[in-house]
C-alpha cells in the first residue's frame, strides 16, 4: 500500500472525538503536533485540496508520510497534551519559542522573616511574589537600587546572617540591619509593603522620599549622593511617561496580536503592569496553522508555560474558548503567587482595551515586515547561496548537505582532522565529527586527507550505521587546500566506490579547485556562494585547531607532573612519540634517544607511569 492510500484510509477511520494528532515525515520524525475538538474534521482539512491553505501548510502536507492520534476526554486536556508534546518533539512546523528570551523578574519570598528583593530569570512555583517581566529599557537592578535608596531593605544574599555589628549599608542608610536585630519583623514588613506598592505601579511615596533625600544631600554638600538620587528620579520619570492615558486603573494586562503572510508570522505581546506599558515584545514564527485562533492559542500556551505567568487580564483578537481560559487559570493558580484569581480572557470590541489590541497589532505588522526582510537576507545567505554554488559548479542536484575537511598538526605531531557539516547553508554542529590520524607518520597532509576521507566513506557504506552524520551522503565535499589536497580526497572516494562532488578551497587567494581542471575557478569575493565556502572552511579550520589544541594540552598537562621534564623536553617527547601511550610504552633506551632526555629523566618517566 502506498503512502497516499495509507493516509487516506487512516483519515477515513478517524474518530470524531477531541484529541491530539502527530504528523511524521518520511524519516519518521515528528514534524507537527496539533489539537482538535473533532479529530476527523480537523485532520481531513489538511488533505483536502484547498486553495486557501497557506504556503507552510502546503509545504507541511507534502512532507507528511504518516500520522497518529491520541484521544482525550475533552479539548482542555487536548490543549495541555499538545503543549507537552510540542516541548518534547520540537516539531519543525509548530510554533516554537526557541529564541532564548528569558526576561528578568523581581522576586520577593514572603515566607522569609526579612525578605530581600532579588533578580531572577526563571519563574518557579514556589509561593514567592514575582514582578515583571522587565524589558524595553527598564532594568530591575536600577529599580532595586532605587527602592534601597527609599526604604532600608536588606541587600545581603542568601540566608540572613547574624552579626555583632552592622555592615556599611546600615551606616549609609541603605539597610535596616535585621541581622543585628535593629528592626522588628513588623517594622520591616511596613517597608516591604511600600516597596511592593511601588512595584505594583504606585510611585508617589518613593518619588517624595527620593526628592527629600536629594535636597538633604545637596544642602549637606554631598553632591555625589545627590546626583545618584537625581538619576533615580529621572528614571522614575521615564517609567511614568509610559502611563497609558486611557488606562485609569492599575491593571495588569497582556494583549496579543498576530500578523502573518502564510509563510512566516509575528506575534506581538503588549505588557501592561500597574496600568503602565512595560513594553511590546515581538516574536518571529513559522505560519503552519489553518487559522489564526489555533496559531495564537498554540503560542499563548507556550509563552505562559516557558516565559511568563498569566496576569489577571489577557486580550486576544478572537473569541476566547473555555478550554484556553481554563488552561490559563490553571497555569496562574499553579504559580501559587498569592494572586490566584481566574484569568479574564477577553476579545474586546471597543474602548480602552480595543486600543491596546490595536497597539499590539501595529507592532506585530511592523515586526513582520522587518522579519520578512531579515528572512530574505538569510535565505540569500544560506539556501540561496547553495543554489548559486550549484549553478557555478554545474551541479544538477541541489546541494543540501555540505561537508568540509581540514587537517591540523604541528610538525606532524598529534595530527587530527575535522569534519564540519552545513545543511541548507547553515551549520549543523550536532553532525560535526573529529578524527585522530592513525596511519600517517609526520606532517603529510595529503596522506592524512586520504585517510580521513577513506574512514568517513567507509562509515557511509556500513548498512547498520546509526550515526546520523556518518550515515548521510554529502552532496558536496569541500577540502581545505588546493590541488594536492583535492586530488587525494578524490582518489580516496573513488577507492571507496563513491562518485561525490568535491572541490578544494585554497586560503591565500580563495581559489576554488575542481577535479580534472588545471586552472582554479575564481568566484567574486562579494558573491554569497564564495562567502558560504569561506564560512564552512573557516569553521572546519576552527574545529580542527580546537581539537588539536585540546589533545596537545592534555599530553602537556600529564608530562608537567613529572619532575625534571620542562617545556623543551616535553615538546621533544611529544614530537618524537606523538601520544602519551607511546611515551608510556617506550623503553629507557628509546626515551634517552630523544634530544635533552637524560637517563635520570627516562627513569623518572618510567617511574611516573609505573612501568618497569
Amino acid at each position: 500500500m502506498d503512502i497516499q492510500t495509507n493516509i487516506k484510509n487512516k483519515v477515513s477511520e478517524l474518530p470524531q472525538n477531541s484529541g491530539v494528532y502527530i504528523m511524521k515525515n518520511f524519516d519518521g520524525e515528528v514534524i507537527y503536533v496539533g489539537k482538535a475538538k473533532n479529530l476527523k474534521n480537523r485532520v481531513s482539512q489538511y488533505f483536502q485540496h484547498n486553495k486557501n491553505h497557506t504556503i507552510k501548510v502546503r509545504s507541511m502536507v507534502k512532507n507528511i508520510a504518516d500520522f497518529h492520534y491520541i484521544i482525550t476526554p475533552n479539548e482542555a486536556e487536548a490543549l495541555a497534551l499538545e503543549n507537552n508534546l510540542i516541548k518534547r518533539y520540537q516539531p519543525y512546523y509548530n510554533i516554537l519559542l526557541k529564541d532564548g528570551k528569558s526576561y528578568p523578574y523581581i522576586r520577593i519570598d514572603l515566607k522569609q522573616d526579612f525578605p530581600r528583593l532579588e533578580i531572577v530569570r526563571k519563574l518557579k512555583r514556589d509561593g514567592a511574589k514575582y514582578f515583571g517581566p522587565y524589558f524595553a529599557g527598564v532594568r530591575p537592578l536600577e529599580l532595586i537600587k532605587m527602592l534601597n535608596n527609599a526604604y532600608p531593605l536588606r541587600m545581603c544574599k542568601g540566608k540572613l546572617p547574624h552579626r555583632k555589628r552592622p555592615c556599611i549599608n546600615y551606616d549609609l542608610g541603605l539597610c535596616s540591619a535585621p541581622c543585628c536585630d535593629k528592626i522588628t519583623k513588623e517594622e520591616y514588613r511596613v517597608y516591604l509593603n511600600k516597596a511592593i506598592d511601588f512595584l505594583n505601579g504606585k510611585f508617589g511615596d518613593v518619588q517624595e522620599i527620593l526628592r527629600e533625600k536629594m535636597t538633604r544631600f545637596a544642602e549637606n554638600e554631598q553632591f555625589e549622593l545627590a546626583l545618584t538620587i537625581r538619576d533615580d528620579l529621572n528614571m522614575l520619570d521615564r517609567i511614568k511617561q509610559k502611563t497609558l492615558t486611557f488606562m485609569p486603573n492599575l491593571d495588569n494586562i497582556d494583549a496579543f496580536a498576530w500578523s502573518g503572510n502564510g509563510s512566516v508570522a509575528s506575534v506581538a505581546v503588549l505588557v501592561i503592569r500597574g496600568g503602565r506599558s512595560v513594553g511590546v515584545d515581538c516574536f518571529h514564527l513559522v505560519d503552519p496553522e489553518l487559522d489564526i485562533a489555533d496559531s495564537l492559542t498554540q503560542f499563548i500556551t507556550q509563552y505562559y508555560s516557558t516565559t511568563a505567568i498569566p496576569p489577571e487580564q489577557i486580550l486576544i483578537p478572537f473569541e476566547p474558548t473555555d478550554e484556553l481560559r481554563e488552561w490559563l487559570t490553571t497555569e496562574r493558580k499553579s504559580a501559587l503567587i498569592g494572586r490566584t484569581s481566574a484569568v479574564e480572557l477577553v476579545c474586546p470590541k471597543k474602548g480602552e482595551k480595543k486600543n491596546l489590541l490595536k497597539i499590539a497589532q501595529d507592532n506585530a505588522e511592523m515586526y513582520l515586515e522587518k522579519a520578512i526582510e531579515k528572512e530574505k537576507r538569510m535565505q540569500d545567505y544560506t539556501v540561496g547561496a547553495t543554489e548559486k554554488l550549484a549553478q557555478i559548479l554545474d551541479i544538477e542536484k541541489p546541494i543540501r548537505r555540505m561537508e568540509c575537511y581540514d587537517v591540523s598538526n604541528i610538525g606532524g605531531v598529534l595530527s587530527v582532522a575535522s569534519m564540519v557539516v552545513f545543511i541548507d547553508g547553515q551549520a549543523k554542529p550536532s553532525h560535526y565529527r573529529k578524527f585522530r590520524i592513525k596511519t600517517v607518520q609526520g606532517a603529510d597532509d595529503f596522506a592524512s586527507m586520504r585517510e580521513v576521507i577513506t574512514r568517513r566513506l567507509n562509515e557511509l557504506s556500513k548498512p547498520d550505521n546509526k550515526d546520523p552524520s556518518f550515515s548521510a551522503k554529502p552532496d558536496l565535499i569541500v577540502v581545505d587546500g588546493g590541488k594536492g589536497q583535492l586530488s587525494n580526497a578524490v582518489a580516496a572516494a573513488k577507492a571507496c566506490g563513491y562518485d561525490i562532488n568535491m572541490i578544494g578551497l585554497a586560503k591565500q587567494e580563495e581559489e576554488v579547485f575542481l577535479p580534472n581542471r588545471s586552472q582554479p575557478l575564481i568566484i567574486p569575493r562579494t558573491h554569497n556562494a564564495l562567502k558560504l565556502l569561506q564560512r564552512i572552511r573557516d569553521e572546519s579550520h576552527r574545529f580542527a585547531i580546537t581539537y588539536h589544541r585540546k589533545l596537545r594540552n592534555k599530553v602537556t598537562s600529564i608530562l608537567e607532573e613529572i619532575d625534571g621534564i620542562g617545556p623543551k623536553k616535553r615538546r621533544n617527547l611529544i614530537k618524537n612519540f606523538k601520544s602519551i601511550e607511546a611515551i608510556k610504552n617506550a623503553t629507557v633506551e628509546e626515551l634517552t634517544s630523544v634530544s635533552g632526555i637524560s637517563q635520570k629523566d627516562a627513569e623518572a618517566i618510567k617511574k611516573y607511569f609505573n612501568v618497569e
